[in-house]
């Protein structure tokens, strides 16, 4: 039976966010010494298929098919996590940049007679990883609003819903979303958490809820998006602040995993609902980049530091689909890729 207090929070959430339960959360830690850490959970109804890709400097890349599009140069190498191999969901780049692009089914990125050049949702992420070394300077040109957004279906017909969070080697955060067709930026050190629906205003709105109670009284333990905002916003303050790498990386994990969805969990009409896949971790003060397949129970990194990034140097790949295991520093283990990456787009 519950108890009078626990209806009472009950009908409180509820009231403010429908039952939903959409996966993976992004958050950051901010230590003391300049030791920031990014952590994110991809949470997929189906293997994802995902593979690590090292794209040096230079690259010259188009943001889709159409001629009106976006053409840029990268300006920072960086090391990527690919989804399906058909798009970018998490990176890394020689900045200590680190870009995370999270489900938001709500999310709405078309206005009606919109002719501006196109940018396909698949590279996204990577145009932030290849232009910008800091959340300002991301802010500053996003914000123009030059492009609009295409987003066509998943390769399972699943429609493409989502938003992005950035984070810089300073701390600064930013939380990029579409609404009817309109860019919405929360910019600042104090947005070091995201996780899906609904969108961002209504998470702090709830969160500032649950802040008057207090995490070590209660805190709300489902895997609805909005618990694992909560959860992650308090755990991610409260766990040991320190400068030593060897604590704050795994301090930052095991967030990560508290806010995980148990393997075999899913829902049929909302893949977002579903298991953890993986788990990155991110030291963007010494640029090391931790992986953890769930299946693997395993965890890997790659040290960005020893990675020749010059132009030239070369398109890289590490395979994880197919169940391909790595124990440690994986630095080393990544092959030149057999072609170069294709990203999806619907123009």
């Amino acid at each position: 039976m519950k108890t009078p207090l626990l209806m009472m929070l009950s009908a409180a959430t509820l009231a403010v966010f429908p039952p939903q339960a959409e996966a993976c959360t992004r958050a950051v830690y901010l230590g003391p010494g300049g030791m920031t850490v990014t952590g994110r959970t991809m949470d997929w109804r189906e293997d994802p298929l995902t593979n690590l890709y090292i794209f040096p400097r230079g690259t010259q890349r188009r943001g889709a098919n159409t001629d009106n599009t976006v053409f840029w140069t990268s300006k920072y190498g960086s090391l990527s996590a690919a989804g399906y191999d058909i798009g970018v969901a998490d990176g890394m780049n020689e900045a200590g940049l680190v870009a995370s692009l999270l489900f938001l089914p709500e999310s709405v990125y078309e206005r009606p007679g919109d002719t501006r050049p196109v940018m396909g949702l698949s590279i996204w992420t990577q145009y932030v990883l290849d232009n910008f070394a800091t959340v300002d300077e991301a802010v500053a040109e996003l914000s123009k609003e030059k492009f609009r957004i295409d987003a066509p279906d998943l390769p399972n017909g699943v429609q493409s819903r989502l938003h992005l969070a950035v984070s810089d080697a300073s701390g600064d955060s930013a939380i990029f979303e579409y609404r009817d067709g309109k860019l919405e930026i929360h910019h600042g050190r104090q947005y070091q958490v995201m996780t899906n629906s609904p969108f961002y205003d209504d998470q702090l709105a709830i969160l500032g809820y649950w802040q008057q109670i207090g995490g070590l009284t209660m805190l709300p333990g489902t895997n609805r998006a909005p618990d694992r905002f909560v959860r992650a916003s308090f755990y991610i303050n409260t766990v040991e602040q320190t400068s030593d790498p060897k604590i704050a990386v795994p301090a930052v994990m095991s967030v990560m995993r508290n806010v995980s969805v148990p393997y075999g969990i899913s829902t049929p009409d909302k893949p977002h609902i579903a298991s953890t896949r993986w788990r990155t971790v991110c030291d963007q003060k010494n640029r090391v980049y931790y992986f953890e397949p769930t299946l693997a129970m395993e965890t890997f990194w790659v040290d960005l530091a020893a990675i020749d990034f010059s132009k030239g140097s070369g398109e890289r790949t590490l395979t994880l689909a197919g169940g391909q295991t790595y124990a440690g520093d994986a630095t080393a283990k990544f092959r030149r890729s057999a072609r170069p990456f294709v990203f999806l787009f619907g123009v």
